[in-house]
């Protein structure tokens, strides 16, 4: 038998007790790592086999990781029954990495694939975070445990190790580092899924086994010691993360203890500063919301399991992740697609039953389990225990109470009728992150509508490796208003690393004047800075009535003349062009953009499947859009587009029910929206404004209550008497 010699003087003067980073231990320098204690536990007359010592982590995993290996069995049974479809994708992937790369790639560029076409830096950046290997791992299962599965895996690790002690790999200061914090991370997450599954086959022999855990201390000790210092990003997260995990399974090892207490401080610290007060990730996309939900929950499952102490501040900022996304979502459960959301490219949705399935396993939340799933993803199925996969067959679900909600520090603004299937709600993007705005996108102001089980007004998400993101990042694939040529973002770069992920230099700095949600008309009011450079000042007003139609108020001025345009996304038919848009969708239901003020033209443009409508009103210097949203359940309610004054569900435009100089208004029964409005008759009472303004009147007898729908204070005064009252922006009070 194979012994281990235990030399602990020698270690002290080469080591110094701590384990290295830029060399992987050999098996026979492992027990000189282990803490005394375990140390003195193993040790046999100051020796230590290989087997003694595997054995030992082995039943250490059994314990610590997120499932018991001695079911992998049985579990890998039921996943082939619960995800039918995961074979084909794992073969199919497994056979992409296996023709693209030996078992023993180069780490470093220029080199290429065993075809003899050049990796490119994009495809670099997979292969070191070895996704497709966890592919290959499952492919052994699903072909009768082919040992060359396993020979592929161990060869690939080592031909990284070999890199390393060689120095022949990419470092992180050229940008495509193979250790850098993100790659790094998700390498030692998939290796660990990988080491757990082979742990019970003979493939995978004790020497194999320290092998991989004496490279995922290396791979620790080198995250460690390249972040002591926080860094803003998910990409030092998701470090952190591993660095976590790797302390909490291998926690017999010296070191480990520094490393958890560090990793678990610097987590909290990007908890602290990285997720907002409101709750949503600084980044303020659900992409990167959800990736950050991984980072914290596989090592809060793995402290959970050890029964490892977590601060409470730790847990509860977990928590609140979960229930931001319950905040965010449309009537039908999913989300919208905000920036660089990037799992599914051109959707215009997001996905977020798998996350609040994995909040509902942690917290057992009904408002999480109202939207989550009786079975994880078929990635995440790997990282429950059985008892929670079971706790699944049973979920508690609660609808959630939240209707219109604002998150003031992400800047997103929400105005939603309620929870069924057919309810509405728009939502508003009005935040520029100060810290990392690269993931941001040219859509300051910009809004996105479901209605009637649909995306009536939507947002695509993107990927980073197509020729057009710049388009997609961009104004022109938003629903927001724009000047002569000008786009939101400016001074567009791609990053050093060449993968393909571009960002702006320059976004506009938004205003928001105020947020009014519960009212017969709740309000959204902002501006930006985004048109300066051409000299126009520009705010946007949003108006929710009555969770019926949406009315939008661009408002443009400047000294000299332009053309100002609003951008609408979608498929529309001109049936009244160019003041009415029409698209419709499967279910008969459809929205009409209907413009209250003339406008000039009406252009399309589009890609990818995508369209777009632009309207248009040129040369002048100071303008205002008006504009209804109107989403209609089936063709009769639709606006009568033959009617030079239709009706919009009751709601009258321009019917003179009022005498006023308004140049818009909507009237229906007692309620009045009046748009540039400077006086108001009615009876034998008349209102005059400080200036042009618009405003939300209810006249019920002789009782006014008045609603300001402007963005800034205004004076009324009602004539024959001497009373005048300031109204402040979004303000509501009676006028006696």
């Amino acid at each position: 038998m194979f012994k281990i010699i235990f030399l602990l003087l020698f270690t002290l003067t080469v080591y110094g007790q701590k384990i290295p980073s830029k060399k992987v231990l050999n098996v026979t320098e492992l027990p000189n790592f282990l803490k005394n204690d375990v140390k003195n536990q193993l040790l046999d007359k100051g020796e230590l086999s290989v087997e003694k010592l595997a054995s030992y982590f082995r039943e250490k995993f059994s314990e610590r990781y997120y499932y018991d290996y001695k079911t992998v069995e049985k579990r890998f049974a039921l996943y082939s029954v619960l995800y039918p479809k995961s074979e084909k994708s794992h073969k199919a992937r497994g056979l992409d990495h296996l023709t693209k790369y030996s078992s023993n790639p180069k780490w470093k560029l220029p080199f290429n694939y065993q075809n003899g076409k050049p990796v490119n830096a994009y495809a670099l950046r997979h292969l070191a975070r070895q996704h497709k290997m966890v592919d290959i791992a499952f492919n052994y299962f699903y072909e009768n445990k082919n040992p060359k599965y396993i020979n592929y895996f161990k060869g690939q690790m080592q031909s990284l190790n070999t890199a390393l002690h060689q120095n022949k790999f990419e470092i992180i200061e050229d940008g495509n580092g193979v250790y850098e914090a993100f790659r790094s991370g998700y390498r030692v997450l998939n290796w660990l899924q990988i080491h757990n599954l082979f742990l019970g086959e003979k493939g995978y022999t004790d020497k194999d086994q320290l092998k991989t855990i004496a490279t995922l201390l290396q791979h620790a000790s080198y995250l460690y010691e390249r972040n002591k210092e926080f860094k803003s990003g998910n990409h030092q997260t998701r470090g952190l993360s591993a660095l976590a995990m790797v302390s909490i399974l291998l926690r017999d090892f010296v070191d480990t203890d520094v490393w958890y207490k560090h990793s678990m401080k610097l987590l909290a610290e990007h908890l602290r500063k990285e997720i907002n007060e409101d709750g949503f990730q600084f980044e303020r996309t659900v992409h990167y919301h959800l990736s950050d939900i991984g980072n914290y929950f596989f090592v809060y499952q793995l402290a959970k399991n050890s029964n490892l102490k977590v601060d409470t501040y730790w847990k509860n900022k977990l928590e609140s992740l979960f229930t931001t996304l319950t905040k965010i979502s449309f009537p039908d459960k999913s989300a919208p697609v905000f920036s660089d959301d990037t799992d599914a490219p051109w959707a215009e949705k997001n996905d977020i039953s798998d996350g609040l399935t994995l909040g509902y396993l942690l917290f057992e939340n009904p408002t999480f389990g109202y939207f989550a799933n009786n079975k994880l993803s078929s990635r995440m199925y790997w990282y429950a225990s059985g008892k929670q996969l079971e706790n699944l067959r049973n979920i508690q679900q609660e609808k959630p109470k939240v209707k219109s909600y604002s998150f003031d520090d992400t800047g997103y603004y929400f105005m939603r009728e309620g929870w069924n299937k057919n309810d509405k709600m728009l939502v508003v993007s009005a935040g520029l992150d100060t810290k990392k705005p690269d993931h941001q996108h040219g859509d300051m102001l910009g809004i996105q509508a479901f209605a009637n089980k649909n995306v009536i007004l939507p947002n695509y998400q993107v990927r980073y490796s197509l020729k057009d993101l710049e388009l997609f990042k961009n104004s022109m694939t938003k629903n927001v208003a724009l000047v002569d040529n000008e786009l939101q973002g400016k001074k567009y770069t791609s990053n050093k690393g060449g993968s393909g992920f571009g960002k702006f230099k320059q976004l506009p700095n938004p205003k928001v004047i105020g947020f009014q949600k519960d009212k017969d008309i709740e309000v959204f009011i902002g501006s930006h800075d985004g048109f300066e450079n051409v000299g126009v000042q520009y705010s946007r007003q949003i108006f929710n009535v009555e969770n019926i139609f949406w009315l939008v108020k661009d408002n443009f001025s400047s000294e000299e003349k332009h053309t100002y345009k609003q951008v609408w996304q979608g498929h529309y038919s001109l049936e009244n062009s160019p003041n009415l848009l029409r698209s419709s969708f499967q279910n008969s239901s459809g929205l009409d953009i209907y413009q209250l003020e003339k406008i000039d033209k009406v252009t399309t443009e589009g890609a990818r499947g995508k369209e777009w409508s632009i309207v248009s009103k040129e040369g002048v210097e100071n303008f205002n859009f008006i504009t209804v949203l109107f989403p209609f359940s089936k063709y009769d309610d639709r606006i009568d587009e033959e009617n030079t004054n239709p009706k919009i569900k009751g709601w009258s435009i321009n019917s003179n029910q009022l005498k006023s100089d308004a140049s818009q208004v909507l009237s229906k029964s007692d309620k009045h929206i009046l748009f540039g409005v400077t006086e108001v008759v009615f009876k034998n009472k008349k209102l005059q404004f400080s200036e042009k303004v618009d405003v939300f009147l209810d006249i019920k007898n002789n009782e006014i209550k008045l609603q300001s729908l402007f963005y800034k204070s205004f004076e009324v005064m009602i004539l024959g008497t001497s009373k005048t009252q300031v109204i402040e922006p979004l303000s509501y009070c009676a006028i006696n």
